[in-house]
């Protein structure tokens, strides 16, 4: 989008703070950004010559929005709360409005948010991706066709909800149990892979379609354990228990960024995304 004068940019968000004192609990919103993100980036857009405006939750956009505020474009950062579709609620809601907003539209989003749906579509463009199953109920594991290790997780969560030291599983035993708690405690299906061993990368990738490109890529390493998981509590005291390194350039990297770049076009990302 060309920059103009006086152009107003409004910022979409989720607050840790915000929904822990409505009673949430810390899992609750382990997704949600702190008041120091927040400012940080309102913070640079202003410094690049724009006007901001904090809007907030979806709840908080959808006030606005009908009591007629607009904004020539919203830098959204939201995660939503509630249900699969969670992440594409304030898109949706832009959408209706005819307002353009940063990031990928609500049907990526939703799909996304879905591993096994991302999956389906990573494989059917001939990428590689662990083989895996979706349990919706403990009947699903009967006569299970993957190589143990396996992996389990919550169908639809982020930033390792769900993922602690018992997610690497060894035994039916083990597996019954662990889908068992998952589908308890996160009232969703469970997404159960086949466990890929080794080093660990993220890479970024800006821009949409062929014009996307990969910023860069980094190694998460955990050096207090060699057989370590990067789970929701080594996210949470990430500062203490984990290390991110730039990834060495050689072959390694290279192919990482070649998946990266070709996972973010097959789903269709738009601006930008993360490829772990």
């Amino acid at each position: 989008m060309k920059k103009t004068l006086n152009m107003k940019i409004g910022l979409t968000y989720d607050l840790r703070s915000h929904y822990l004192a409505e009673g949430y609990s810390e899992l609750d919103v382990a997704e949600f950004d702190s008041e120091q993100t927040i400012e940080s980036l309102e913070n640079t857009i202003r410094q690049l010559g724009y006007e901001t405006e904090r809007i907030g939750t979806a709840k908080e956009l959808c006030s606005r929005l009908v009591a007629g505020c607009r904004w020539d474009l919203v830098f959204n950062i939201a995660e939503g709360l509630g249900g699969c579709f969670r992440e594409s609620q304030v898109p949706t809601l832009l959408e209706i409005y005819g307002i353009n907003y940063t990031f990928s539209d609500p049907l990526v989003c939703a799909v996304t948010l879905d591993k096994s749906l991302a999956k389906r579509i990573i494989a059917a463009a001939g990428l590689a991706t662990p083989k895996f199953k979706v349990v919706r109920e403990l009947a699903d594991l009967d006569g299970i066709d993957l190589y143990y290790p396996l992996f389990a997780k919550p169908l639809g969560e982020g930033t390792g909800k769900g993922i602690d030291g018992n997610s690497r599983i060894s035994s039916p035993k083990q597996l019954s149990e662990v889908c068992g708690n998952l589908l308890d405690n996160f009232v969703q299906p469970v997404l159960v892979e086949e466990f890929l061993p080794g080093r660990e990368f993220t890479a970024a990738v800006l821009g949409t379609g062929e014009d996307a490109s990969v910023l860069g890529t980094m190694e998460i390493i955990m050096p207090f354990d060699s057989h370590a998981i990067y789970s929701y509590h080594a996210k949470e005291e990430c500062e203490k228990l984990v290390k991110y390194a730039p990834c060495p350039s050689g072959e390694l990297k290279e192919n990482i960024e070649r998946l990266a770049l070709a996972s973010h076009r097959a789903l269709q990302c738009r601006d930008v995304s993360r490829v772990d």
